[in-house]
C-alpha cells in the first residue's frame, strides 16, 4: 500500500456514503465489510477500495438482496478466485429477481397510467 493512499475516518465515510457510523460498524461486525485498517490509536481508516465496496453493497441493497446473501457474497470474495462461479450464480439469481420485480412494477405503472388517463379524460369532458 502506498503511503500517499487516501484514508478516511468513519465520520468522513459517513458523510461520503450517507451510511451511519452505526451501520458501518455493524457491516464490519457481521462480515459484510472486509477488514478495515486501523490507525495506531485503533481508529478505523477506510480506503478508496472500501468506499468502492460500500457503493457496491449499496447497489446490492437496492436490488433487495438479503443481508445474509450479501454477507455470503462477501465471504466468497474473501475466499478467493475459486469462488467465481458461486458469486456469479448468486448475482444471476439476484438479477432474475430484480427483472421479475421490474416486470411487476412495469405492469403496476401501466395500470396507474391507465387510471390517470381515465381521470384526465373525465376532467376534460366536464
Amino acid at each position: 500500500m502506498s503511503l500517499t493512499q487516501t484514508r478516511y475516518t468513519i465520520s468522513e465515510v459517513e458523510a461520503r456514503t450517507g451510511l451511519t457510523q452505526h451501520t458501518l460498524r455493524w457491516y464490519e461486525r457481521i462480515g459484510l465489510m472486509p477488514h478495515v485498517d486501523r490507525s495506531h490509536s485503533g481508529q478505523r481508516r477506510f480506503s478508496d477500495k472500501d468506499l468502492d465496496w460500500l457503493a457496491f453493497v449499496g447497489k446490492l441493497r437496492t436490488t433487495g438482496m438479503s443481508v445474509a446473501d450479501m454477507v455470503r457474497y462477501a465471504e466468497l470474495v474473501r475466499e478467493g478466485a475459486h469462488t467465481f462461479d458461486q458469486r456469479r450464480e448468486l448475482l444471476e439469481r439476484t438479477r432474475c429477481e430484480v427483472r421479475a420485480r421490474i416486470a411487476e412494477l412495469t405492469d403496476a405503472l401501466a395500470v396507474l397510467d391507465y387510471k390517470i388517463d381515465t381521470y384526465a379524460m373525465k376532467v376534460e369532458r366536464t
